[in-house]
């Protein structure tokens, strides 16, 4: 059972979301943070989110600013931003008395989710799908204009079908993010889930994230699946792992 929501996003323009409920026994809630340019209803978004609802956590997917449903402009939101707003959606759940017990993060959104979590109310446990150990890793997609970008202060940019506008602040913003005092301060309980044949971010990622943080961390092979988990059982599989170890961080075992 999907519930359609809208929230104010940290800079003013409302974020678009679907909070994927569970049809029987509620376990828990969540907040799942899309990839770079992907949006709440990507397979790995989407997937992920149905299963979990399907094994009792309830979870909210929202497009990230300028993107789908949501409002304003993309090009208008950086990492900072993309990190602001899923605290937001954090505080939006916690407000209607749905509080997220679990943070998800796929690719971008994972890195998105470690800065994000130590500030996110209701928060005990994180997991990261694919995610960079450093934000600008995302150069890599818009590296063909990126120097003009810098020189002229802002580029239209071609991406999967859709022209974003891609702005100096962004690309700076990118550039100074730094996670690992993040990683190694979060002190909360991290799943890393990355496959070893992953060739766009690649599995060095996940090793240096679970080397930076501290325990309790855990590393589970998505081995066989892509980058974007579109393969068929590939996102549902992720589902269920994070569903099984998200166990005891779940609402029903708060002290």
């Amino acid at each position: 059972m999907a519930e359609r929501v809208t929230f104010e996003s940290s800079t003013g323009p409302r974020l678009a979301g679907i909070i994927d409920r569970p049809t029987g026994e509620i376990r828990g809630w969540g907040v799942f943070s899309h990839g770079f340019t992907l949006g709440k209803d990507s397979p790995a978004s989407a997937r992920i989110c149905k299963q979990l609802a399907a094994d009792g956590i309830g979870m909210l997917r929202f497009d990230a600013l300028g993107l789908a449903d949501s409002e304003g402009d993309w090009g208008d939101g950086s990492f900072t931003v993309k990190v602001d707003d899923v605290v937001r959606a954090c505080e939006f759940m916690a407000e209607r008395g749905t509080p997220a017990d679990i943070l998800i993060g796929h690719s971008f959104g994972g890195a998105a989710v470690i800065a994000a979590a130590r500030q996110s109310p209701g928060v005990r446990a994180v997991v990261t799908v694919c995610a960079p150990v450093d934000p600008s890793h995302a150069e890599k997609q818009y590296d063909a204009v990126v120097d003009r970008v810098l020189a002229e202060g802002s580029a239209e940019w071609l991406v999967g079908g859709r022209k974003l506008t891609l702005k100096k602040a962004f690309v700076e913003d990118v550039r100074n993010a730094r996670l690992e005092e993040k990683i190694r301060g979060l002190k909360l309980p991290l799943l890393i889930l990355h496959s070893p044949t992953d060739n766009t971010v690649g599995i060095a990622n996940a090793s240096a994230i679970f080397q930076t943080a501290r325990h309790p961390r855990s590393f589970v092979s998505l081995e066989g699946s892509e980058h974007f988990l579109t393969r068929p059982g590939q996102a549902q599989r992720a589902g269920r792992i994070i569903g099984a170890w998200a166990d005891a961080y779940l609402g029903s075992n708060r002290a």
